[in-house]
């Protein structure tokens, strides 16, 4: 199934490749090159990566090594708490476009708002870059609504997406429609809820329904609902499978039966999480 699948296939949100690569802990750096190549030879067209998973070099090289245009990948990373005062945005984007070997990222994210983020002045900085062409896109991640529109009335930029963590097993219905209704697109993160989606029986049963794996269920779920997946994979069988997901066809029995998963099961959940304050 896999292989007839071309980058084509990959719905678009508002020019976001609607599955990408994560590359969360992918920090050995061979491993790391080796799995984005990969993933673009293949015809994924869309990597995440972020200041704190100290890889970005490690991507940067993945891309340069693929036999893919750098205009047709679409790059993502995020500033991390510690660098979000406006000088230390700058800097730090800065420095992050050269790790990556890129003098441009088509989407940068705020990725936490904590430590040093304050929303006018962080996203004031975030404002100069893309009037500069540094940024096509600004994006926060691990917002709450309410960050989310206060991020949107006080950027002169758009706000183009939310990156949160968003699976069979954390569906975050309010917060997709807050976003929805402010126009911002949903990425979800650990789409897979670090391998646990396999241990549901509810996705089991689909999964075999369709004669493909549990992890192919959640990212064709995911789609059904307008969310774009970055699911993290390194080796290429992983990276297949996942993208084999784009062949995978829910009916609405199999939509409705994943919504009525009770279980809310959170992976990611610092203590500066907002929903912790």
């Amino acid at each position: 199934m896999a292989s007839e699948l071309s980058p084509d296939d990959v719905p678009s949100a508002n020019g976001m490749p609607m599955l990408g690569l994560g590359t969360w802990q992918n920090d050995d750096p061979e491993e790391c090159r080796t799995a984005v190549q990969t993933a673009l030879e293949m015809g994924y067209r869309h990597v995440d990566t972020a200041q704190i998973y100290g890889n970005e070099a490690a991507v940067g090289d993945g891309i340069e090594r693929a036999d893919v245009d750098r205009e047709d990948v679409f790059l993502a990373t995020k500033v991390w708490t510690d660098n979000l005062a406006p000088e230390d945005v700058r800097e730090t984007t800065e420095e992050s476009l050269d790790r990556l070997g890129v003098d441009s990222v088509d989407l940068l994210y705020v990725h936490w708002p904590a430590g040093e983020y304050d929303a006018e002045a962080t996203l004031g900085a975030f404002n100069e870059l893309y009037d500069d062409g540094r940024i096509d896109r600004i994006g926060v991640s691990n917002f709450l609504p309410e960050q989310v529109e206060t991020a949107v009335d006080v950027s002169d930029a758009p706000i183009f997406a939310n990156q949160v963590e968003l699976h069979p097993l954390l569906q975050q219905e309010a917060l997709r429609e807050a976003c929805a209704d402010l126009g911002v697109e949903v990425v979800g993160y650990s789409p897979l809820a670090r391998g646990d989606v396999f241990d549901v029986p509810v996705l089991s049963e689909v999964a075999e329904k369709h004669g493909v794996s549990e992890a192919q269920v959640s990212l064709a779920w995911l789609r059904e609902k307008g969310v774009t997946a970055i699911p993290k994979a390194t080796s290429e069988s992983h990276i297949r499978d996942n993208w084999g997901s784009l062949g995978v066809d829910l009916d609405d029995e199999d939509v409705a039966a994943i919504d009525g998963i009770e279980t809310e099961t959170r992976k990611v959940d610092p203590d500066f999480g907002p929903w912790n304050q």
